[in-house]
């Protein structure tokens, strides 16, 4: 791999990061939009990643290019393979004098934990700045290369 495939590894990370950074804060958005009726309500979502799969021209051209190490590669990066909706029981409060209550007296809220939200955004805020540190990196390699080679 050339330094340059670093680089489209660390973009992708940059993306997929992104996004999860997006739904986290779409939790939390909606952490205490209550309903009456449970099928309303909003429920949690969550980002799954995968790898980024080499496509096959790319995979043919890698092979030509270097002898085979026996490391093999599982692709070029990462990619939000999907966003699922966590399928979590609500929450259900009794507040009896609330507008969105239902005839018990009980309002539903969506299943999201502000802990567990805020955790995932750190977390994904953290994955954001180590991929930064290592395009910076990346880069810092690229121009010592083209300084010893001018």
């Amino acid at each position: 791999m050339n330094l340059f495939g670093v680089l489209d590894i660390s973009a992708s990370a940059l993306l997929a990061e992104r996004q999860r950074a997006e739904v986290v804060t779409s939790n939390l958005a909606n952490a205490e939009s209550a309903g009456a009726n449970p099928g309303q309500v909003y429920r949690r979502k969550e980002v799954v990643f995968g790898s980024q799969p080499l496509a096959f021209a790319n995979a043919l051209d890698t092979a030509e290019a270097s002898p085979p190490s026996g490391t093999g590669t599982a692709g070029e990066g990462v990619a939000v393979q999907a966003v699922v909706t966590d399928q979590s029981p609500l929450i259900r409060r009794y507040e009896p004098g609330s507008a969105n209550a239902n005839a018990q007296g009980y309002v539903t809220y969506p299943n999201i934990n502000p802990a567990q939200e805020m955790t995932d955004l750190m977390e994904a805020v953290r994955s954001y700045q180590l991929n930064i540190s290592a395009t910076q990196a990346t880069k810092g390699m690229i121009q010592q290369t083209l300084t010893l080679l001018s």
